[in-house]
């Protein structure tokens, strides 16, 4: 059983990418799920937001040179664990999920279902483990 209450943030520019993401976190009984597409929408969300964000997904390259995304998900007590994807482009040191780091940083172009099932596996310890059958359609 996922704990409802799990706020996710989903960070991309690219319409599909949120979707699929989204979707991916349905399955798996997340529906507290916010996509944003730009920056600014994020910073807005993440600055005035009344209660933190269990999870920030989000692609490495809405930074873009505006922002040193790791600093900032590192020294954000409005986010408790940040996933950034795509991290190579940004030439980011991958950094593996863990119950040590708050930030992990995958240079996947997009994570994958199991990825996912990993990082909630640390966010969400109510919900069933890794191992646990779940049909995809």
């Amino acid at each position: 059983m996922s704990n409802k209450s799990t706020r996710i943030l989903i960070a991309d520019e690219q319409h599909f990418n949120r979707l699929r993401i989204e979707r991916w976190f349905n399955q798996l009984g997340y529906y507290r799920v916010a996509p944003v597409l730009n920056l600014e929408e994020l910073l807005t969300l993440v600055e005035y937001g009344s209660e933190p964000f269990g999870l920030l997904i989000i692609n490495a390259s809405l930074g873009h040179g505006k922002l040193d995304l790791l600093d900032f998900c590192l020294n954000n007590c409005q986010l408790d664990r940040v996933m950034i994807y795509d991290g190579q482009r940004a030439q980011l040191p991958a950094i593996p999920a863990s119950g040590q780091h708050k930030v992990q940083v995958s240079h996947a172009l997009l994570p994958d279902l199991a990825s996912i099932q990993r990082l909630m596996a640390l966010v969400d310890p109510l919900r069933p483990s890794v191992g646990t059958v779940i049909s995809v359609r």
